[in-house]
């Protein structure tokens, strides 16, 4: 299967791309945004997947981080899927809720109805899609790392801690480090996956790491104005589970940054040199 071309601008002598396809997995249409650089005229390239947050799509990452430059200057395509599935009979929280349903698929495959035919991010993101952009790319798959904001930093490092043979460069942006402890996730979690909290481990990062799963390291900027800095994102939980178990974690607590992407703006130049080094090509 091919992608089809939503949009497409030339930007710091790349082009960005908006794509859309019809997934198997969610069973829907679904649209990312790609950055492919210039270096991709003569070979292929190393990849950086960022996963967004609660209420995102493919837009908000790829007008509002300004990491085109620099992923420009280094060779590096970004790759930014949306995040739940969308359209016509694809059911969302009954009350409106931003943090459940349509914009919060949690990265997730939900087992419980309504949502188990539709909400299945988790293959999405793991099998689905990276076949696709091997396929349709010029992208270097040997040669993958990924990050994340909020609900796609706790996306971001669970992927990569289920895949640690995919993924060489690991790092995340106020990433709700353990969803079982916290409301986002419990939420989340008790209506995708249900009432067992033994089944959510395999969606948390702290359990992931307690149980064995290990990278080579971690990067993770936090900001300390965030207004779900003790109630939702919770970093001293990873920074606990890291230390327990010998999991290198780099975790930079920023001074007065917030939630937003005026966070991510400041702070993208350093993730993708840190994980452009990584990718062996800085």
């Amino acid at each position: 299967m091919s992608f089809e071309t939503v949009s497409q601008s030339r930007c710091f002598n790349g082009t960005q791309f908006v794509y859309r396809h019809v997934s198997r997995e969610t069973s829907t249409p679904m649209r990312l945004a790609v950055f492919v650089p210039p270096q991709a005229k003569g070979r292929k390239v190393p990849v950086l997947w960022f996963l967004s947050g609660l209420t995102c799509t493919e837009e908000n990452f790829t007008v509002k981080a300004g990491a085109q430059r620099v992923a420009s200057e280094l060779g590096l395509m970004l790759i930014a899927p949306d995040t739940s599935p969308r359209g016509e009979g694809v059911p969302d929280d009954s009350e409106g809720a931003y943090d459940f349903g349509l914009g919060a698929g949690f990265y997730v495959d939900a087992v419980q109805e309504p949502w188990a035919k539709n909400y299945r991010m988790r293959s999405y993101i793991e099998r689905e899609l990276p076949d696709l952009i091997a396929q349709n790319l010029p992208a270097d798959m040997s040669r993958q790392g990924i990050t994340g904001h909020s609900m796609g930093g706790h996306g971001a490092l669970t992927i990569a801690l289920r895949n640690p043979e995919r993924f060489k460069a690991v790092s995340a942006f106020a990433p709700i480090a353990s969803p079982i402890n916290c409301p986002w996730g419990e939420k989340a979690l008790s209506n995708y996956i249900g009432p067992d909290r033994s089944a959510w481990r395999d969606y948390d990062a702290c359990a992931l790491i307690e149980g064995g799963a290990r990278l080579p390291d971690l990067l993770v900027d936090q900001g300390t104005a965030d207004s779900f800095l003790e109630s939702q994102l919770k970093p001293e939980l990873l920074e606990e589970a890291c230390a327990r178990a010998g999991q290198p974690l780099t975790l930079r607590r920023q001074e007065g940054y917030d939630h937003s992407y005026f966070f991510i703006a400041t702070f993208i130049e350093d993730h993708l040199r840190w994980h452009a080094r990584r990718l062996g090509i800085a």
